[in-house]
């Protein structure tokens, strides 16, 4: 089994409010967005659950999966948990969507808004393998 990081790369097609578990009622722009997770014990069946649209909201991203749809995901195999490391990066050039996807840790979020040329960018530069 695979263990590692990943990055969904998200394209929501119109504004949206939408209430994500405990953060309550947030608003989303239309357009591009980056989430950063990791999974320590299968990393195929996590992607697997994200692409499904059937399924419980159980983390802040499933509600926001509803609306949007994942056009890339990129992963790193590692035993590290290193999403925290990518969301620090992240945030120097996207906008944070404050608190969302890091309850469990100090992050200030791990879903990021940005223009298509900066998504773009950043994917070009991961280190990363592309899963579609």
């Amino acid at each position: 089994m695979l263990r590692g990081i990943y990055i969904l790369v998200i394209l929501l097609k119109k504004n949206i409010t939408v209430k994500v578990g405990k953060l309550g009622k947030l608003k989303f722009d239309k357009g591009r967005y980056f989430y950063v997770g990791s999974a320590q014990n299968n990393l195929e069946k996590r992607i697997k659950r994200h692409l499904s649209r059937k399924k419980k909201g159980y983390w802040h991203i499933d509600y926001f999966l509803k609306h949007g749809k994942i056009i890339g995901i990129f992963y790193n195999e590692s035993d590290i948990k290193e999403e925290c490391k990518f969301a620090k990066k992240f945030e120097e050039k996207l906008i944070p969507i404050l608190n969302f996807g890091c309850s469990d840790c100090n992050c200030r979020s791990h879903l990021f808004y940005g223009s298509k040329n900066e998504i773009i960018c950043i994917t070009d530069s991961l280190d990363m393998i592309s899963y579609f």
